[in-house]
């Protein structure tokens, strides 16, 4: 056991990233739901990421037959730079629905998890270390080998799509939680985690391919 949870972090590591859902869920009250209109939203103080996100959602929701805008298209520069109210979202949320948009996409980063895995030679099994002398020395490089441990990170990702027609509890339509792990080239990572996004808004029916 030991062994294949070491061989799944170093694949982990090996990788330029690796995106997973962790859980789904769709509400009932949308059996038969499908967007017209959606606003996607990457909310992220990074800039490049966030627009290489919108443009490639947008793109994958475009060849399945559904309009999409990117955020940074349509909100002021005021609205993302200072901090707004509820009543002031609500109100934007607003000028949207008159605008066309029936829905929202959003994404967000809801933490992010510090990980470290042995970097070292190849996992050995304990049994194999039946002699104490054999064991000290093939590890005893924990005390002064830097790099003896390799860290990376975790980061836990969620993407909701709201219908804003309704303005109650149930405007919530789906939503989905990723894990994204060791992301090095943002490209990538953004094309893996639009893909899973896909992916998973298509099992659900909420959209299909045109």
């Amino acid at each position: 056991m030991k062994l294949f949870y070491y061989l799944i972090a170093i694949l982990f590591l090996t990788s330029c990233s690796s995106t997973s859902m962790i859980d789904s869920w769709k509400s009932k009250e949308y059996s038969t739901y499908t967007p017209n209109k959606i606003l996607i939203v990457g909310l992220t103080d990074n800039l490049t990421a966030r627009k290489i996100f919108e443009e490639k959602l947008k793109t994958e929701l475009k060849n399945r037959g559904i309009e999409a805008i990117e955020s940074y298209d349509v909100f002021e520069s005021t609205f993302t730079s200072s901090k707004q109210t509820e009543k002031d979202i609500q109100n934007e949320v607003a000028k949207l629905s008159k605008s066309g948009f029936d829905a929202i996409l959003i994404s967000a980063v809801k933490g992010v998890d510090e990980k470290e895995v042995y970097s070292g030679d190849t996992y050995q099994v304990d049994y194999y270390w039946r002699r104490f002398g054999r064991y000290y020395h093939r590890y005893q490089d924990v005390y002064w080998k830097k790099g003896y441990y390799s860290q990376y990170k975790v980061y836990h990702i969620e993407a909701s799509l709201y219908n804003i027609k309704e303005d109650n509890d149930k405007s919530l339509v789906w939503t989905a939680q990723y894990n994204i792990v060791d992301p090095k080239q943002i490209s990538t990572t953004v094309n893996d985690y639009v893909n899973a996004i896909i992916k998973s808004l298509e099992k659900e029916k909420v959209i299909t391919f045109k």
